[in-house]
Formats: C-alpha cells, sequence, structure tokens
C-alpha cells in the first residue's frame, strides 16, 4: 500500500524507527501515530516518542517529543530540540540546545538561546531576549543590576526579563 512518493507519504504507523510502514528516510506530510517515530514530518505525530528529524513542522503530540528543528507545537512529558524551536512547547521538562523562538511553558524550562517567553518553576537561558516567570529565573546574560531597572540580575525569583 503506497499512500504518498517514494520519499513522501501522508500517514506513517511505526512501533520503532525500523519498524515501520515507511523508512525513517521518508518525509511524513499528514499523520504519524507512533510507539517511537523518528521521520521527517510535517503534520500531526501522536505517540509515545515522537522524533522529527531535519526541519518539521506541526503538532507533536506524546510522552516524548525531540526534534532537531521544529516549527509548531509541542506537548509531553519531556521535550527536547537539538537546533532550533519555533512555536509553543509544552511539557513537564523542555530543554532546547539551540535556539528556541516562542512560547514554553513547564516545570523547568531550559534553552540555550530564548527568543521569547518563558513561564515555568524553573526557567534558565544562557541568552534571553524576552521575559521569564517562575519561582527560579535564570539568564546568564544579565548583569547584576548594573543596568537596573531595564535589566535584572543572572538569577531572580518570580520575574526576570532582557531585551
Amino acid at each position: 500500500m503506497n499512500m504518498g512518493s517514494e520519499d513522501n507519504a501522508a500517514i506513517q504507523l511505526s512501533l520503532t524507527p525500523d519498524i515501520a510502514l515507511y523508512p525513517r528516510t521518508t518525509t511524513i506530510d499528514g499523520f504519524s501515530l507512533n510507539i517511537w517515530g523518528e521521520n521527517e514530518q510535517h503534520g500531526v505525530a501522536f505517540g509515545l516518542v515522537n522524533g522529527s528529524v531535519g526541519r518539521s513542522g506541526g503538532f507533536s503530540w506524546g510522552l516524548v517529543n525531540y526534534d532537531d528543528a521544529y516549527t509548531g507545537v509541542q506537548w509531553g512529558l519531556v521535550n527536547v530540540s537539538n537546533e532550533e524551536f519555533v512555536g509553543w512547547q509544552r511539557a513537564v521538562v523542555n530543554v532546547d540546545h539551540g535556539t528556541f523562538t516562542g512560547y514554553q511553558d513547564g516545570l523547568v524550562n531550559v534553552s540555550e538561546e530564548v527568543d521569547g517567553f518563558q513561564l515555568g518553576l524553573v526557567n534558565y537561558a544562557q541568552q534571553l531576549r524576552g521575559l521569564q516567570i517562575g519561582l527560579v529565573n535564570v539568564a546568564m546574560n544579565n548583569p547584576w543590576f548594573d543596568e537596573f531597572p531595564d535589566k535584572l540580575a543572572p538569577a531572580f525569583p518570580i520575574v526576570n526579563w532582557s531585551f
């Protein structure tokens, strides 16, 4: 049953990345249902573990969502982005190793570079251009009151910002 071209498919059903309707090299332009899936995707992914490779986008809802570069929405217990994320992440723990642009909400939000808004109990950004609201907020690029009131300390309770 072929529901797309050799390199693209409209649907993916995946037990693991190597036990699936289509190989992990196939781009899914539509719907993925995964125990553990790992494809470039543009659409909706539901599963226990949703892996997106390349430049993917859409909506991922799973226990764990991970990606290389993603544009869209990720909801899960854990979201991990390796290079770039643009959109909304909601999880218990959100981790972005590259650039994050958008809105993050979770108990713990950790990002290298944030351009947007982090809402959580603990928020950490190596570089922040935006706003953090939480119990503990750390923005490593903020000086220690040198530029108060425009910038606050690197770690600050309740609210922290850098623009």
